[in-house]
């Protein structure tokens, strides 16, 4: 379930096909709100899926996000749980 919620779940597509993303960087590309954001990351973060790095860029703050391994080996297996079921659909024979 925590994958599967809408926002996570772009969230963690994004992060999984770059490097890090910074706040600024998601909050424009998902368009949340600062808080929907911030509490969407905060759940990846809790669970061990995302890595969170607080830093400032000058006197402004700046925070970066990552997968980690987990959040990496989480996500394979949620597509490869969907890919499961839309084989089974596939071989049914039904459309």
């Amino acid at each position: 379930r925590t994958i599967h919620e809408p926002a996570r779940l772009r969230i963690m597509t994004i992060l999984s096909g770059i490097d890090a993303a910074d706040f600024n960087f998601l909050l424009e590309t998902l368009g949340l709100t600062k808080g929907n954001l911030s509490s969407h990351m905060d759940r990846l973060e809790k669970a061990g899926y995302v890595d969170v790095t607080k830093s400032f860029k000058g006197k402004l703050p700046h925070t970066e996000f990552r997968l980690t391994k987990a959040g990496r080996d989480a996500l394979a297996e949620y597509w490869a749980g969907l890919d499961a079921i839309r084989s089974l659909r596939e071989g049914s024979g039904t459309d």
